[in-house]
């Protein structure tokens, strides 16, 4: 039985965000894209109860820790693509910059991603695609677009560029197994976030401007 506002009397402001916070915490920490529910109760000392008066279940969740972060990434790209002065190319070093430290702070966000869409129905699958995923490939279009009529960039197919960026920042960023059993190193330091936002900006940007 769904547990009504009576049964969670006493809950602190914020607790909803708290459990997104938590959650997001969690899957980052432990390198994975699921939680367990007493581990979140845990850690955000609050009573799981509360994940299904929130959210309905643990998928629901999920769906909204993507939606938190989606709609960060979206808006701040729209505001980006829309900012005037700044010419295509400084808007894209910028945008790849902007990526990197996403990753770092969310690396799970394309395994989850992927995980709600499969698991979801044909209709809650488009949701997320035209929210999410499409207008990045749009703001793809313009950046690349602008830079090839301001001659900066060479002729770049906008879809291909998308699953280039995205794969570089994904593959490192849920690599900490990788670097633990191959370089001893089972952390992602800022220090190795600033060393691979310099090489993954030198490698794209090295690729689509104007020889």
């Amino acid at each position: 039985m769904a547990k009504g506002e009576s049964e969670v009397a006493g809950v602190p402001p914020g607790a909803r965000a708290l459990l997104l916070d938590t959650a997001s915490e969690i899957m980052r920490d432990g390198d994975v894209i699921d939680i367990s529910l007493s581990e979140l109760s845990l850690r955000s000392g609050l009573n799981s109860a509360l994940v299904k008066y929130y959210f309905g279940n643990k998928a629901g969740l999920l769906k909204a820790l993507l939606d938190r972060d989606w709609k960060a990434i979206v808006t701040s790209v729209d505001a980006l693509v829309a900012k005037d002065g700044w010419d295509p190319e400084a808007k894209l070093r910028r945008h790849l910059w902007k990526v990197v430290d996403t990753f770092y702070m969310v690396p799970y966000l394309n395994r989850l991603t992927m995980r709600v869409i499969r698991e979801s129905d044909d209709t809650e699958a488009r949701r997320i695609a035209d929210s999410y995923l499409s207008p990045m490939y749009r703001a793809y279009e313009q950046l690349i677009g602008d830079g090839v009529k301001a001659g900066k960039f060479r002729e770049i197919d906008p879809q291909l560029f998308y699953f280039t960026v995205t794969g570089a920042v994904d593959r490192f960023f849920s690599a900490r197994l990788v670097l633990k059993h191959c370089f001893d190193q089972d952390t992602l330091t800022e220090g190795l976030r600033d060393r691979y936002r310099e090489h993954t900006i030198d490698i794209i940007m090295a690729g689509i401007l104007a020889r």
